[in-house]
């Protein structure tokens, strides 16, 4: 009987407040919630079902507009295009589709395996991203060194032409590397 009645109270009491609500209750040892938001995102976070209730914390007088995320389609024209900047195409997005075949890459680095060859590489990696803001550049660790690699060349004279550039802005020890490169399509 007790424990039908200490389960009803809590329903009971569960049914009274939103999620919102009970994030923002005060409990002993813990910090302290605070949630501002609209009214349409009050809504959608607590049972849409239910008539949106209003939160302790009052929502500021000025709210900034959310823009929506705005979708690129690209085509294969767009991916050879050198007047678009490789950080435009977002490669994790599900629109592209990358594949791996025969290609080359400009290899600016490769040291140990220690953590300052480590920062290093990567240190050389935002200088090239910095530098050819259109080119791929991959820093990672083959054991047992840490490499700094740039591009997705298809033709060793496009490679050569990269290492040439490479070459002349500080970076003497760069070669060419012969292996797998990713080719984005949609």
């Amino acid at each position: 009987m007790t424990l039908a009645l200490c389960v009803g109270c809590w329903l009971a009491a569960g049914a009274q407040s939103t999620f919102t609500e009970q994030l923002q209750q005060s409990k002993v040892g813990e910090g302290k919630v605070t949630v501002t938001q609209s009214k349409t995102i009050d809504e959608l976070v607590n049972n849409p079902s239910m008539p949106a209730t209003t939160t302790t914390t009052p929502t500021p007088a000025t709210t900034t507009p959310v823009k929506p995320q705005q979708t690129v389609k690209l085509s294969v024209d767009d991916l050879t295009d050198t007047s678009l900047p490789y950080d435009s195409i977002d490669h994790n997005r599900k629109i592209m589709k990358g594949q791996k075949v025969n290609g080359f890459r400009v290899q600016i680095f490769a040291g140990g395996n220690g953590r300052v060859d480590r920062q290093k590489a990567e240190r050389i990696g935002d200088d090239i991203k910095t530098l050819f803001p259109n080119e791929p550049v991959y820093v990672h660790f083959y054991a047992p060194r840490w490499i700094c690699r740039m591009g997705n060349y298809r033709t060793y004279e496009e490679a050569h032409d990269i290492l040439t550039k490479v070459k002349s802005l500080g970076y003497p020890s760069a070669v060419i590397v012969k292996g797998k490169i990713t080719v984005y399509y949609p």
